[in-house]
């Protein structure tokens, strides 16, 4: 049980939440919602005693597992060992006697040899690395990579063995903080199933819409300066979330009505004989309060790529026989015609050459053997995975100035208004490239596409770095989009919405499908039962 006790967060002059009392039971799996900045990760950091509240109190269980996110803390680190991580207390403790056994037996060592081993014996220490071997098979970690360093293996289990650690030691509460980053899909299905099996207190941070709808049975909404705690999903959340304001906003106009009514009523006869009349309305006016409708945090970008003054044909790309290897094949005779109008999602594990395959259709790498034909008048927009592809953050330049670095031809007007839509409003449009966060900087790349108006646009992982509100606005933008579209991803909402064709990388082959994400994924389970 997590527990939040009249408890405020002040982040410089924003107020984040205040007076916040509530409890997170056991049992139950939470998704902490809220834009970009609302406060998500402030307060898992407050759950995990990194940081101190403004005011109130904070009680956690003993026992807690947080998921981190820096695999290259642990790239030097055998598997097993960074799994037993996990148990702060055990790791240092078998750290600290297995360095001193190195040394030359003292009484004062063997003292503290005493007391080290009798933390290990209460940390369940003699059994730790079994435990940690049957939770690694478990996520599906293959026994030969238990001993290997965590650099060497993949990314995406590089992931699931610092899930793992989260685990490690049975934490009675879970804190995840958006787990899903770097899973392929077929990992985030995983985690999906292993978090539902999962029987203490979860709380997730994910802007994944999909992820959260599958797992959560509440949602803690931090907005209008507080946390909201609704039951369900977070579709459930949205639509009664709605509807509540709503409600309020309707019950505030009537209200509005009523006091015009009473306030005419006064004016006219206060002056006459019908006194009495008079003092009845002033005390239903007195009566009558307005619901202080505290404005919402959550802003949503309005993204809409524009009808290109380019038409190109309808050949867009021919790929033919296309391969790629680096240390091992990427893909081989890969062929397949993309025409004018194709909505195409590239899906596949970590590494298996999603991001080769669009650089290689964008030409910016050249493939080992085959070949790629442009079709005629092509215009393409490109969204790095790595946005420093594209935004130097080095040069001493406003973005204001770096969108009229693209497009010289724009006037004042028309870069404000794409600036806004993208919710960088008054100042920020003067904002220093080397100031802006993740989120900002995959804002305003997606600025220079609608402002570019290109008729083909190639993106990869455009939803990192996004929140739920702007991966939404992503996925109906690229929808309506008038031109032609090949996005990696592994957002589900962001692939059902848009994408009516599919590229997938499948073990050693690579598959085209032509159909939506549901559907594809549909027929694959069906394979695989044969």
């Amino acid at each position: 049980m997590i527990v939040l006790d009249q408890l405020t967060k002040q982040a410089g002059t924003k107020l984040l939440f205040e007076d916040v009392s509530l409890t997170f039971n056991k049992g139950n799996r939470y998704g902490l919602t809220g834009p970009n900045g609302a406060g998500k990760s402030t307060l898992l950091k407050l759950l995990m005693k990194e940081g101190n509240p403004t005011k109130g109190n904070v009680s956690v269980p003993k026992n807690i597992g947080f998921l981190k996110q820096d695999i290259e803390e642990f790239k030097n680190d055998k598997v097993i060992d960074v799994v037993m991580m996990g148990n702060t207390a055990l790791w240092d403790a078998i750290s600290e006697r297995d360095t001193l056994y190195e040394e030359e037996i003292t009484d004062k060592i063997g003292m503290r040899l005493a007391d080290l081993e009798e933390v290990i014996a209460e940390e369940d220490g003699y059994m730790a690395e079994a435990n940690a071997e049957m939770l690694l098979s478990g996520i599906g970690i293959h026994p030969e990579q238990f001993q290997m360093k965590m650099g060497i293996i993949p990314s995406d289990l590089q992931y699931r063995v610092l899930i793992a650690q989260a685990l490690f030691g049975k934490p009675e509460a879970l804190l995840l903080d958006e787990p899903t980053n770097h899973l392929d899909l077929s990992s985030i299905t995983w985690l999906e199933q292993f978090l539902i099996d999962y029987q203490g207190t979860l709380v997730v941070v994910s802007h994944d819409r999909h992820f959260l709808n599958s797992i959560t049975t509440h949602i803690a909404d931090i907005d209008y300066e507080t946390i909201i705690l609704y039951p369900g999903n977070y579709d459930d959340m949205v639509v009664t979330k709605t509807n509540v304001r709503t409600r309020a906003a309707e019950g505030n106009k009537a209200k509005e009505k009523k006091v015009k009514q009473l306030n005419e009523f006064i004016a006219k006869f206060s002056a006459g004989t019908r006194s009495s009349q008079v003092q009845s309305r002033k005390k239903e006016l007195d009566k009558l309060e307005m619901n202080t409708l505290k404005k919402s945090n959550i802003l949503r970008p309005f993204i809409k790529f524009e009808t290109p003054t380019q038409k190109p044909g309808q050949i867009i790309f021919k790929l033919k026989q296309l391969e790629k290897s680096f240390e091992e094949t990427l893909f081989k005779k890969f062929s397949l015609t993309i025409e004018r109008g194709d909505k195409i999602g590239i899906i596949g594990k970590n590494g298996a050459g999603k991001t080769t395959l669009l650089k290689i259709i964008a030409n910016i790498i050249k493939p080992d053997n085959g070949e790629i034909t442009l079709g005629s008048n092509i215009d393409i927009g490109y969204f790095p995975q790595n946005h420093d592809e594209i935004v130097d953050k080095s040069k001493k330049m406003s973005i204001f100035e770096w969108l009229r670095m693209h497009n010289t031809t724009a006037n004042d007007e028309e870069i404000r208004s794409v600036l806004g839509k993208m919710l960088f409003t008054g100042e920020d449009a003067f904002k220093e490239l080397k100031a802006l966060s993740g989120g900002e900087t995959a804002r305003l790349i997606l600025s220079k596409l609608m402002l570019c108006s290109h008729n083909t646009l190639l993106l990869d992982e455009p939803n990192n770095h996004l929140d739920i509100e702007s991966v939404s606005a992503l996925a109906w933008g690229l929808k309506d989009h008038p031109g032609t579209s090949v996005v990696v991803s592994h957002n589900r909402d962001l692939l059902d919405e848009f994408a009516n064709k599919i590229i997938s990388f499948e073990d050693d082959d690579l598959v085209f499908y032509a159909g939506t994400l549901e559907e594809y994924l549909k027929t694959r389970e069906v394979l695989h039962q044969k």
